[in-house]
């Protein structure tokens, strides 16, 4: 008879930077197209946090309060100098790709048996392109918590304790282990009991995620 699992039983993934190549490579590509830099996008952001009592344009895509479209327009009136960002969502998911050893690993872990949900901080009308990047997500992730979705957004507990709420069964915080390439978002993880890895590299967050699962998924 097979003993139960010891440790963590859950794996709760990011989507852009842990499940992709990391996002600046695609910010990158559009200040070559463009001429825009991200710090230039950043400033913009900031200045537009200010013009809207402190909500901050990104956040509020993020969780689906304002459209793509509101969003852009925001941007283009502190850029000012005729800037357009029509072609940021084309060129930022052109430079957008898969990470496959990530992505076999996960699938791995879930023909292991564990637990399996993506959360992700993304835009509503982005679902179609970040899913194609992913064609076989619902077959990995049992879970898919998009923030844009569910109005509210990682670092928020709410999302970690809505994304456990639907992983359902007797799961707790600590049978969790989070991933994301963003440091504050682990620190919420962990603030409410999970295990959590910051995405470097794959290399790193791989081996520190096996050596926290104690199971080595088979390679496929």
């Amino acid at each position: 008879m097979t003993s139960p699992r010891q440790g963590p039983r859950a794996v709760i993934s990011d989507f852009g930077g842990v499940l992709t190549t990391p996002l600046h490579e695609a910010f990158v590509a559009y200040q070559e197209r463009t001429g825009v830099s991200p710090t230039q996008l950043a400033e913009a952001m900031r200045r537009a946090t200010d013009a809207f009592q402190g909500r901050h344009p990104l956040f509020e895509l993020e969780k689906g309060a304002i459209t793509e479209a509101e969003f852009l327009r925001r941007l283009e009136a502190e850029l000012g100098g005729g800037v357009r960002l029509h072609e940021l969502r084309s060129t930022y998911f052109a430079n957008l790709h898969p990470n496959e050893p990530v992505i076999e690993r996960m699938r791995a872990l879930r023909g292991a048996g564990l637990r399996m949900a993506l959360l992700t901080n993304n835009v509503r009308e982005w679902e179609p392109l970040w899913r194609a990047k992913l064609p076989d997500i619902d077959e990995i992730f049992e879970v898919v918590v998009d923030s844009a979705f569910v109005g509210m957004r990682k670092p928020d507990p709410e999302i970690y304790e809505l994304t456990l709420e639907r992983l359902g069964g007797d799961l707790r915080a600590g049978d969790c282990v989070f991933v994301d390439d963003v440091d504050v978002n682990c620190a919420a993880a962990r603030s409410l009991g999970m295990h959590a890895v910051h995405f470097v590299d794959s290399g790193q967050a791989l081996a520190e995620l096996e050596e926290l699962l104690g199971v080595r998924a088979p390679a496929h």
